[in-house]
């Protein structure tokens, strides 16, 4: 019984300290946005960090001599893959900044 009361309590903090933002956000997106985003806008991400990287190796005998390497990986695989990975649920706003 006691272990359970402590499992109990546990995994409460971890729910409540892991979303302070869900609480006191005054801008929260609309669960349209979200389905939006979730459905259609994410998937589309993830094909153009896929692409991205193809297009990364491909341009690398180019980008080396040029030392541009970094910039390339930026624009080409890190920004599509921060995108669809690190952007939040709805947020549009990333996506059209440099």
């Amino acid at each position: 019984m006691k272990c359970k009361l402590i499992s109990l309590v546990s995994v409460l903090a971890l729910i409540l300290t892991g979303s302070p933002q869900a609480f006191g956000s005054e801008n929260q997106p609309g669960p349209g946005s979200i389905a939006v985003d979730a459905l259609l806008v994410r998937p589309a991400c993830f094909v153009a960090t896929i692409v991205g990287s193809a297009l990364f190796i491909i341009c690398l005998p180019v980008a080396v001599p040029s030392k541009s390497v970094h910039r390339a990986a930026r624009a080409l695989v890190v920004k599509p893959a921060d995108a669809t990975f690190r952007r939040p649920l709805g947020d549009f706003e990333e996506l059209s900044a440099d």
